[in-house]
Parts: structure tokens; C-alpha cells; sequence
């Protein structure tokens, strides 16, 4: 695998991630990057690394916050891919997997509930990586009223300002399915 070959992969598995989120979240996509593989000296091998990452833009409520990570969580299980880590922080909850072909996944919640999807490659010849495909929704978009004195209200690593009536909701979900006995006599 060469790193364009890696970067189309790392683009893959974050279409997959983030269509597997119901209701959908709208994600901007965050810098990609392309270092270097070193050995233990810090010397070049002569391949690469292709890391992608997107950005949530839709506000998760603290109060949905583990939901959300159990969807995805559940999504990597069914797709074959290992749990490495899950970070149970009141705040900054995570979810650390990689898959069979060596990629490494992470779901992070950070600052003022920003969520960030990043999906990193194994070391792989080196090649051109193009860069990523545009947002096809990003024109569509309202502004971002975030607090422009927040230095992390702008750029692509901005605060998430849109809301969802469930992501962004104050109250925990209710359980799915019928788990609660009728209440109804016969």
C-alpha cells in the first residue's frame, strides 16, 4: 500500500464512522497530515504515514455524549475492528480501535465538547497523497457565532455550533426498543 492508497482507506473508514451515526451529525474536516516513517533512531525509512481527520460541527451535549460513543463503538465492533482504549472521562470521553490492515482510529471528545474523528495509517511507501475531497455541504453552512476572543472559535478546528434535535439535547435518551413491560391490563 502507498500513501495515496492509505489516505483513500483513511477516507473510507471515516465515510463509514460518520454514516453510521444516526441521526447524521454534520462533520468539517480537520487538517490532514503526511509525516515521515522513522526508525528507532529517528532516521528515515523511506515511507510515510496518512493521517485524515474531521471535525464535529454539530454540538453533543454532555448529556448524549456517551450515546454518541456507543454508536460508534458499536459500528467499529461490527466492522471487525479492535477496541485498543476507551477513556471514561466525565469531560473528555474517547474511544481508541485499530483495524485489521493496521490503521489507528480514535474518537476524542476535548474542549468545550469539540469531537474529533482521526483515522492515522500504518507506515507505507511513499508516494503523493492528494489532498482531501472538498465538503460538499461546507457553502451551505451558517456562520459560526462562536465567541470570536475563543481562540478555538474559528478555523477548521472550530467550536460545534449546529444543532440537533437529539446530538443536542439536555436529557440522556431513553432506552431504544421495547425494553419496559406494558403497563396496559388485558
Amino acid at each position: 500500500m502507498n500513501m495515496e492508497e492509505a489516505a483513500n482507506r483513511a477516507e473510507e473508514i471515516l465515510d463509514g464512522t460518520m454514516g453510521a451515526i444516526e441521526p447524521p451529525v454534520t462533520w468539517g474536516r480537520g487538517p490532514s497530515s503526511e509525516p515521515i516513517c522513522t526508525d528507532f533512531k529517528n532516521d528515515a525509512t523511506g515511507g510515510g504515514e496518512v493521517t485524515r481527520r474531521r471535525l464535529a460541527l454539530t454540538i453533543i451535549s454532555a448529556e448524549r455524549r456517551g450515546s454518541f460513543l456507543g454508536v460508534v463503538e458499536r459500528y467499529w465492533k461490527k466492522s471487525g475492528y479492535t477496541i485498543k482504549s476507551v477513556r471514561n472521562h466525565p469531560e473528555n470521553p474517547a474511544i481508541f480501535a485499530s483495524t485489521s490492515d493496521g490503521f489507528g482510529l480514535s474518537l476524542e471528545v476535548g474542549y468545550k465538547g469539540q469531537v474529533f474523528l482521526d483515522v492515522g495509517s500504518p507506515c507505507v511507501s511513499k508516494s503523493e497523497v492528494p489532498d482531501p475531497p472538498a465538503d460538499p455541504h461546507s457553502s451551505e453552512l451558517p456562520p459560526n457565532p462562536n465567541d470570536p476572543k475563543d481562540p478555538m472559535a474559528e478555523g477548521p478546528w472550530g467550536l460545534p455550533y449546529l444543532t440537533s434535535d437529539f446530538w443536542s439535547a439536555k436529557s440522556a435518551p431513553e432506552p431504544s426498543g421495547n425494553s419496559l413491560p406494558s403497563t396496559s391490563s388485558q
